[in-house]
């Protein structure tokens, strides 16, 4: 499977949720995508069904493919600690999570672009892997060169000031990992335990 390039609007439609953009047009047409529309005869998902949708609701909102996720949730469930958790705090600590946490990058997608066309430094270092997991007091920047593109640096958006695990200096653009969350300050809808329960069968 390959990445998912399609209608943005489409996925939001799926699970009624803005997961990917900013979900304006849910106001127009919030029904799921099909034939026959909001008319259409839905009989009652299977437990089954509720755990896979949660799956591929943290799939797309974290931009990963299914081999991706599955070894995410594997190392989750070495760590000690509830593996729910353990695996939102991993999603978070990717370096391309982090660019859009931080303002770098007004969505996921073109935070991993920004880090997949070597605009990014880690600790002073060039890093172009989105995956790669971040631990805390690590610092993020721009290069340079990017730094000084204008195309670049017009990307850069005011960081929620909800999330407190990173910190970003809008001066300097320099931005720093400051902790893994705690998953009630991860604003995103995703039910990890159903996900848990999903791998546990």
């Amino acid at each position: 499977m390959a990445r998912y390039t399609g209608p943005k609007n489409r996925i939001c439609r799926i699970f009624g949720e803005p997961i990917l953009g900013s979900g304006k047009s849910l106001s127009k047409n919030s029904n799921p995508p099909g034939q026959h529309g909001p008319n259409r005869r839905r009989k009652a998902p299977s437990e089954y069904a509720i755990q896979l949708k949660e799956k591929q609701k943290a799939k797309y909102t974290y931009g990963l493919l299914e081999k991706q996720f599955a070894n995410t949730y594997v190392e989750a469930s070495r760590l000690k600690g509830a593996t729910g958790e353990n695996l939102i705090k991993l999603l978070e600590a990717r370096l391309d999570n982090a660019v859009y946490r931080m303002g770098f990058a007004p969505t996921r997608p073109a935070a991993r672009q920004l880090v997949s066309h070597k605009h990014m430094m880690v600790n002073g270092h060039t890093v172009n892997i989105p995956s790669y997991s971040l631990k805390p007091g690590d610092v993020i920047e721009f290069k340079p060169k990017s730094k000084a593109n204008n195309l670049v640096a017009g990307m850069v958006r005011p960081k929620n000031t909800r999330i407190t695990w990173v910190d970003f200096n809008e001066t300097n653009m320099v931005g720093t990992y400051i902790a893994h969350p705690d998953r009630d300050s991860v604003p995103e809808n995703i039910k990890e335990q159903l996900i848990v329960e999903l791998y546990s069968k």
